[in-house]
């Protein structure tokens, strides 16, 4: 376990890289094992869930290395259609497996997934999908057993909720099935787009990604290819949010700019500048930060269910009353209570976080309850007087990479604590 020391106060200046997508490498790893070759996939972030998803890989079967930010897979040698229930728990994204493993071995065993307790994920919609692509599906404690006879056929599968995770099980499966698959109301998220770019580059035939209306002809055959994956706009995002709360001016490169259209509008309506460019985005912030008003979390190309914590903290310290309605997840709100704690003044009703700004935070002890209610503590301490130890880092390490280095590069005084040795890596 560890923690992060922060001392708040500074200003947010200068230029960082913005990693890999985390929510593209999970599901572009675990398609891998639905080609058979080798595949290799380069801006890899180096985060626990990522570490999670290889060794699933690992167990069944698959050769894996990593070289700095790229991995190479070979999945020629893939030998078992299970997976464990450990392994499934150590992550939100592990039911993606279902469709590779239905599309490689006809077969899959796998349990309900586990990760950040944000509400509930139903598989539900998997479930239902592989089904209409004629597999037989068994549930019973949690355990999901599943099999099909020959090749999966193709379906026209209607989504009652654009889920992102399911489209991308339905995209890996339809890629080798025999026909035409279409989705309705399918997941619009940039990351669909990039899992079906490399799919195509893999020989798949997939037209409509990223609208809402996929279409999937089915080949006989993948193979292996070379993919770079896109930014991660959620910790674009959070950085961006960085300088906003602490009056900076920040650059990011590598950073996807034309992903993040509905979150600038709310840094704009704050009163903050955003210039970009086709992969970089620079953001100034005003001496103090006005209300953006009311913020709904929708799905893409609405604004983000991922940055509805952070930006909770930027309401905090902004003149005026935000109002924030969370319609993605039904517990999402973990973090307001630690907010409160560092002085922010917001009181929840259901769905809706009401957000009177403050003066300042102050600094003190808090805890991440998941990875983005853990990223806003961060950047709660960055712009809290006095000291913020944001304790048990595990779920941040889920998503953000080398989150205190980044930071610290843009002027931050923030370090990593051993929590159990009380071992700091900082130089204060």
């Amino acid at each position: 376990m560890s923690n992060l020391i922060i001392r708040g106060g500074n200003r947010l200046n200068g230029e960082v890289r913005v990693q890999g997508a985390k929510n593209s490498a999970l599901p572009i790893l675990a398609a891998c094992v639905a080609i058979g070759g080798i595949n290799v996939i380069d801006n890899c972030p180096r985060l626990t869930d990522v570490s999670a998803t290889v060794k699933i890989l690992s167990y069944l079967g698959c050769k894996v290395s990593r070289d700095g930010n790229t991995v190479t897979v070979d999945s020629s040698c893939v030998n078992r259609y299970d997976i464990p229930r450990e392994l499934m728990h150590e992550m939100r994204s592990s039911i993606v497996f279902l469709g590779p493993l239905l599309s490689r071995m006809g077969r899959a065993e796998l349990y309900t997934p586990g990760g950040c307790e944000i509400g509930l994920r139903p598989v539900d919609l998997h479930i239902s999908a592989m089904r209409q692509m004629g597999s037989d599906i068994a549930e019973e404690y949690g355990r999901i057993a599943c099999t099909s006879e020959g090749k999966l056929r193709p379906a026209n599968i209607s989504l009652s909720f654009p889920s992102v995770g399911t489209t991308e099980n339905i995209m890996i499966a339809a890629s080798t099935a025999e026909g035409t698959t279409v989705i309705t109301n399918a997941a619009r998220e940039p990351e669909i787009s990039d899992l079906a770019d490399f799919l195509n580059k893999c020989g798949a035939d997939i037209k409509g990604a990223g609208e809402s209306t996929v279409v999937i002809n089915g080949v006989k055959k993948l193979h292996g290819t070379y993919h770079k994956i896109i930014p991660d706009r959620i910790v674009t995002a959070t950085y961006m949010i960085g300088a906003a709360v602490t009056g900076g001016n920040v650059t990011l490169t590598d950073a996807g700019p034309s992903h993040l259209t509905a979150v600038s509008d709310i840094f704009e309506k704050a009163g903050c500048k955003i210039r970009s460019d086709m992969n970089s985005i620079n953001i100034s912030a005003p001496e103090k930060l006005r209300s953006a008003g009311t913020v709904r979390t929708m799905p893409y190309p609405g604004f983000p269910t991922d940055i509805q914590a952070p930006v909770s903290v930027m309401a905090a310290v902004s003149l005026g009353t935000t109002f924030i309605i969370e319609s993605i997840f039904e517990n999402r709100f973990k973090h307001i209570g630690e907010l409160n704690r560092m002085g922010a003044n917001i009181k929840v009703d259901g769905r809706m976080a009401v957000i009177e700004g403050v003066e300042g935070l102050r600094g003190t002890k808090v805890f991440s309850h998941d990875l983005r209610g853990g990223t806003a503590m961060v950047l709660a301490g960055l712009a809290a007087q006095g000291e913020t130890v944001v304790a048990d880092t595990e779920y941040i390490d889920r998503g953000c990479q080398d989150i205190e280095k980044d930071l610290k590069t843009l002027g931050a005084d923030i370090c990593k604590e051993n929590s159990m040795h009380h071992e700091r890596q900082c130089d204060f």
